[in-house]
């Protein structure tokens, strides 16, 4: 089940950044970019605690917080796209 959910996190997570990066590419807009780092960054946190637990073998609780270190970044990064002119 874990990872029918990290897969439907990475293409749903990856379709947003793709959208936000596109969007940022037409605007030029600085809040899009960093919306799309932000949302790549919680894909990637994602992806990679998926990733190590089951592909490297790592323990599960140093990919739950590799996972959960790369989302309290990205989430930091949406913030900021949110104050951003």
């Amino acid at each position: 089940m874990i990872i029918v959910v990290k897969t439907g996190i990475l293409v749903l997570g990856g379709l947003i950044t793709y959208f936000s990066y596109k969007a940022y590419r037409n605007t030029g807009a600085a809040s899009l970019r960093a919306l799309a780092l932000g949302f790549g960054t919680v894909t990637l946190g994602a992806m990679l605690g998926g990733a190590l637990d089951v592909i490297l073998n790592v323990d599960l609780a140093t990919g739950l917080l590799i996972d959960s270190v790369l989302t309290l970044i990205g989430f930091a990064v949406i913030t900021y796209s949110l104050y951003v002119d």
